[in-house]
């Protein structure tokens, strides 16, 4: 796990490319993150996106 990383244990997180991803820990690092869309009308958790993600 990233030394820095500080998992927040109420946003899991599978995404290991991400660089808030806390490695082996499976949770995300931030205290907060947001969540948006990239559809008119999502009705499926595909239309869904973490605006908070940052490539590692």
């Amino acid at each position: 796990m990233n030394k820095d990383c500080k998992p927040n244990q109420s946003i899991k997180c599978s995404v290991s490319n991400c660089a808030y991803h806390c490695q082996d820990a499976q949770y995300c690092g931030l205290p907060t993150i947001q969540i948006g869309t990239h559809e008119a009308n999502p009705t499926q958790a595909e239309c869904t996106d973490c605006q908070s993600f940052r490539m590692k």
